[in-house]
C-alpha cells in the first residue's frame, strides 16, 4: 500500500521514536531503581499468570463504580486489541496484504477491530465528557488536600493530550477503514466501518487511496509521536499496573509491614523522607495510578474531612517525579522531602492504616505503606510525633502497656479462676488476652465472656499472666520500629519456650501482628481469632448455645474490624455466629472488604484525631444507626470502645447498644454455664 517513498519515512520515524522512547523509558526505570530493596521476580509463573489475569479480566476495575468501569474496560481490550492491530496495519502498509487474510480467523480479527474501534471511541468520548463537562465530582479533592503546584492544571492537560491522541489514533485507523471498504468492496465483518462507507461513495479511487493513506499515516503517526511522551503521563497505568501486580512483595496479609535493619550500624535514614527513602515498588505506584480517586473515595480520614488523600498522595509523587525526572535518574537527590510536596504531618498522622486504599486500588498500589515508612522517618530520625503518643510509648516500655497501669495482667479475671501456663502443661489453645482485654474496663467484659465461652465447651486453655506484654502494634503503625522490634522479639522468645499449639485472641490487631508479623522475627504460630474459633466449637457440637435466651438483641448489625475483614480476610465466622444466635442480621452500606474503619486504627486510639468535618467513629456509627439494628455486633476491642464512645454521644444515645460477638454468644449459653 505505501509507496516506497512512505516506507523510508516511515522507518527512520519508527527509529527516531524508539530511539527517544527508550531514553524517557530509561530515565523512569532509572528513577524506581533508586528505591529501597528491590523489585520481586520469585515465582516467576505465578506472578505473570497474575498480572495478566488481573490486566484482562479487568476485575479490579470492575470491583467500583461499574458504568464508569464499563467504559474503561471498552478502552483496556481495545488496547490490547490494538497492539495487534498496529502491527497488522505496519505489515499491510508495507507488503500490501490483508492481514490474516480472508480466513474464519482473518474475519473474526476484522470483526473485533471494527467493533472496539467504536467501543473505544465511545468509551473515550465518555471520560472527556465526564472530566471537562460534567466535571465530576469524585475526580475532585478536597480544598484542604495538599497538591503538587502543577497537578490542579496538568491533570486536565494530560488528560486531554491522552484523549485526543486516542481519539486521533483510533479514529483515524477506523477512518481508513471506511476508505478501504469503499474502495475494495462492502465487508459484512466490519459492520460499523461497512456502513460509514457508504459516505464515500461520490469519490473516485484516487480520493479513496489519499484517504486511505491519510489515515494510515494519522493512526501510525500519532503512535510515534506519543511513545516519547508515554512514560509522562497517566496513560503509563497501562504497562505500570500490570507490572505492579507483577513485582510487588508477596506479603502474609493485606497490610503485614516490612521490618527494618537495625543491625546496620552505618545506616541512619529510618523511614522515608525523600522519594529515594521509598522502596521501588513505592516507586512503581505513582507510574501505575490511574489517577482516578477511588482511594480517596473509601478512606475514612478523607470521608470525614481530614486532610489526607492516598490519590493525592501518588499523584503528588508522580508529578515531582516527571518534573525531576532526568535529575533524579542521573542519580540526584530529590530536591524536596516528601513532607513537602506528597502530602502534610496532619495527612500522615490521620491515617488509621485500615488499608481500604489498597484494597479498591485498580493498579495495586499501596499508599498506606508510603505514609508508614513516613511516619518511621518522622519518629526514628526526626524525632516529630504527635505529643500524645509518648504516653502510649512510654507505657510499652515501662509497663509493657500502652494504657500505663502497672497492676497484675491478671486483674480482670478476679474470681474466674484462670488457669495460667506456669499451672496447666497440656492445654490445646493458649488465650491471649492483649492489653485492652487486660487493662481496659470495656474489654474485661468480653475477656470474661470469653472465658465463660471456653468453659462452656469444655476447652482446656490457659493464659500467659504477668508473662504476656503488649504486642507493640500501635508502635509499628505510629512508625516506632524500634520499640515494636524490642516487645516483638521478647514475645517471640517467650512464646518459642511455650509452645502453645494455637493462639486464641479477641483483638484483630493482636492476630495480624502475632499471625501474619511475628514471621519475622522467628515466631510461627497458628493464631486464631475468637470469633473463627467460636464458630468452630459451635460447628464442631462442643458449644451449645440457647438463641432464644431472654434479653439478647434479636435485631443485629455487623461491624467489620479491619485488621479481621480487610487485613486478615474474617468475615464470615462472625455473621454465622450470628445467625445460629438466633440474630436479623441487618447489613450496612459499607460491609465485609468494604467496611468503614471504626477510626482507631493506625494508633489512632492514642491521639486525638486529626481535624475534620467528622469524626471517624461518630460517622461508621451513624451508619450502623441507620440500619435500625437494637444491637452493633464487633469483634475488635478497640471498635467496641470507640462506638461506646460514639453512642455516649449526644447524636448517639438513640442508636444500638454496642457489644462484642463473645458477649452475645454467652448470653446465650446455657443458664446452668
Amino acid at each position: 500500500m505505501l509507496t516506497p517513498i512512505e516506507r523510508i519515512v516511515f522507518a527512520f520515524g519508527v527509529a527516531f521514536s524508539l530511539t527517544l522512547s527508550w531514553r524517557v523509558f530509561r530515565q523512569a526505570a532509572k528513577v524506581i531503581a533508586r528505591g529501597e530493596g528491590q523489585l520481586y521476580f520469585d515465582r516467576l509463573p505465578e506472578r505473570i499468570w497474575r498480572a495478566v489475569e488481573v490486566a484482562v479480566s479487568q476485575r479490579t476495575v470492575l470491583s467500583a463504580r461499574r458504568g464508569t468501569s464499563v467504559m474503561h474496560v471498552f478502552i483496556a481490550w481495545g488496547f490490547f486489541l490494538y497492539g495487534l492491530v498496529n502491527v497488522g496495519d505496519v505489515l499491510r502498509g508495507y507488503f500490501d496484504v490483508q492481514f490474516l487474510g480472508t480466513s474464519a480467523i482473518g474475519d473474526v480479527y476484522r470483526l473485533l477491530a471494527d467493533v472496539f474501534s467504536v467501543l473505544i471511541i465511545v468509551g473515550m468520548v465518555y471520560f472527556l465528557l465526564r472530566r471537562f463537562w460534567v466535571k465530576a465530582p469524585a475526580l475532585s479533592f478536597h480544598d484542604n488536600i495538599k497538591l503538587h503546584p502543577k497537578v490542579q492544571h496538568g491533570l486536565r492537560r494530560d488528560s486531554l493530550i491522552v484523549g485526543i491522541f486516542i481519539l486521533v489514533h483510533v479514529g483515524s485507523r477506523f477512518l481508513g477503514e471506511t476508505f478501504v471498504i469503499a474502495k475494495d468492496g462492502a465487508d459484512t465483518w466490519q459492520p460499523f466501518a461497512n456502513t460509514l462507507a457508504g459516505v464515500w461513495g461520490g469519490l473516485s479511487e484516487n480520493a479513496l487511496t489519499f484517504g486511505e493513506h491519510a489515515a494510515w499515516w494519522l493512526a501510525l503517526g500519532t503512535i510515534l509521536a506519543f511513545i516519547p511522551y508515554f512514560p509522562y503521563t497517566k496513560h503509563m497505568h497501562l504497562f505500570m499496573g500490570p507490572l505492579n501486580y507483577l513485582t510487588r512483595p508477596e506479603r502474609p496479609a493485606l497490610g503485614a509491614l516490612d521490618p527494618l535493619d537495625f543491625e546496620d550500624e552505618e545506616r541512619e535514614q529510618f523511614g522515608a523522607a525523600r522519594l529515594e527513602h521509598l522502596s521501588q515498588t513505592q516507586l512503581v505506584d505513582p507510574f501505575a495510578c490511574i489517577m482516578c480517586n477511588r482511594c480517596q473515595e473509601v478512606c475514612p480520614a478523607y470521608l470525614t474531612g481530614k486532610e489526607l488523600s492516598p490519590s493525592a498522595l501518588e499523584i503528588n509523587k508522580r508529578y515531582e517525579i516527571k518534573e525531576n525526572m532526568a535529575a533524579l535518574a542521573a542519580g540526584e537527590p530529590s530536591p524536596h522531602p516528601l513532607l513537602e510536596f506528597a502530602i502534610t504531618s496532619s495527612a500522615v498522622w490521620a491515617c488509621t492504616t485500615c488499608a481500604a486504599c489498597i484494597e479498591i486500588c485498580p493498579v495495586g498500589n499501596e499508599p498506606m505503606f508510603d505514609i508508614l515508612d513516613i511516619r518511621r522517618d518522622q519518629v526514628l530520625t526526626q524525632g516529630e510525633f504527635p505529643t500524645q503518643l509518648q504516653g502510649a510509648f512510654q507505657g510499652m516500655e515501662r509497663t509493657g502497656n500502652p494504657w500505663q497501669i502497672g497492676e497484675s495482667r491478671l486483674a480482670w479475671a478476679e474470681g474466674l479462676d484462670v488457669p495460667t501456663v506456669d499451672q496447666v502443661d497440656d492445654f490445646e489453645i493458649l488465650y491471649w488476652v492483649g492489653c485492652a482485654g487486660a487493662y481496659e474496663p470495656r474489654a474485661q467484659k468480653i475477656a470474661r465472656a470469653m472465658v465463660q465461652i471456653l468453659r462452656a465447651a469444655g476447652v482446656k486453655f490457659a493464659v500467659l499472666g504477668e508473662k504476656e506484654s503488649c504486642t507493640g502494634d500501635s508502635a509499628r503503625r505510629a512508625g516506632n520500629e524500634y520499640l515494636f522490634y524490642e516487645m516483638a522479639t521478647a514475645n517471640v522468645e517467650l512464646l518459642n519456650e511455650v509452645k502453645p499449639p494455637r493462639i486464641l485472641v479477641t483483638c484483630p490487631h493482636c492476630m495480624h501482628t502475632i499471625g501474619k508479623e511475628y514471621p519475622q522475627f522467628g515466631g510461627h504460630y497458628e493464631v486464631v481469632h475468637h470469633s473463627a474459633y467460636i464458630e468452630e466449637l459451635l460447628a464442631s457440637g462442643r458449644l451449645k448455645i440457647a438463641p432464644e435466651a431472654a434479653k439478647t438483641p434479636k435485631q443485629v448489625t455487623y461491624h467489620d474490624p479491619c485488621y479481621l475483614g480487610r487485613h486478615n480476610g474474617v468475615y464470615d465466622a462472625p455473621r454465622l455466629i450470628l445467625e445460629r444466635a438466633g440474630t436479623q442480621l441487618a447489613e450496612m452500606e459499607h460491609a465485609r472488604n468494604r467496611s468503614m474503619c471504626c477510626g482507631a486504627g493506625g494508633a489512632q486510639f492514642w491521639k486525638e484525631e486529626e481535624h475534620g468535618s467528622a469524626s471517624v467513629s461518630g460517622t461508621r456509627y451513624a451508619e450502623a444507626s441507620a440500619t435500625q439494628a437494637e444491637t452493633l455486633a464487633v469483634g475488635c476491642p478497640f471498635c467496641l470502645r470507640m462506638f461506646e464512645d460514639a453512642h455516649q454521644a449526644e447524636e448517639g444515645r438513640n442508636g444500638p447498644q454496642v457489644q462484642d460477638i463473645a458477649e452475645i454468644v454467652a448470653a446465650r449459653l446455657p443458664r446452668e454455664v
